[in-house]
């Protein structure tokens, strides 16, 4: 079940309110990679708070203003749970909209930025989640760049 600043859950209550939002993004987008809500909690609290800790004031902020529309939101009419893309980079590529980052093999992006920067962010944060790699492609669609974070 995908999470707003309405309805998440109880262990989020009691987080500053820039981790909770943080928390329910992370959490979203790792429902929409295929891990279990009982996995995905833990581990959303925890790289929240850490980027609590190293993120600059403006970045803080930025998040403290997230309306539930820009909190990650899957469709459960439409998304079907896919764990096979855990294993899978991202990639930031040209889309209509701006930039996607969309995961090797999925079907849609999970996200859509106005900036590329936006766009790498966030896919860096998903595969340093994933332990996977980035990849990152010029608007022609060539690859501009490639990074691997491996867990371990």
């Amino acid at each position: 079940m995908p999470w707003d600043t309405n309805d998440y859950p109880s262990s989020l209550k009691n987080l500053d309110t820039a981790v909770r939002k943080k928390a329910i993004d992370i959490a979203n987008a790792m429902l929409d990679e295929g891990y279990a809500e009982n996995r995905a909690i833990p581990i959303a609290t925890e790289q929240a708070k850490e980027w609590y800790e190293n993120a600059d004031e403006k970045e803080i902020n930025r998040v403290k203003q997230m309306s539930d529309k820009h909190l990650k939101r899957r469709d459960d009419d439409s998304s079907e749970s896919r764990p096979e893309l855990l294993d899978k980079g991202e990639h930031v590529v040209a889309h209509d909209d701006g930039w996607a980052v969309q995961a090797e093999g999925a079907k849609q992006p999970s996200d859509v930025f106005e900036t590329k920067d936006e766009a790498v962010a966030r896919a860096k944060e998903i595969a340093q989640n994933k332990g996977t790699k980035v990849v990152i492609h010029k608007k022609d669609g060539s690859v501009q760049y490639e990074q691997s974070y491996k867990n371990g």
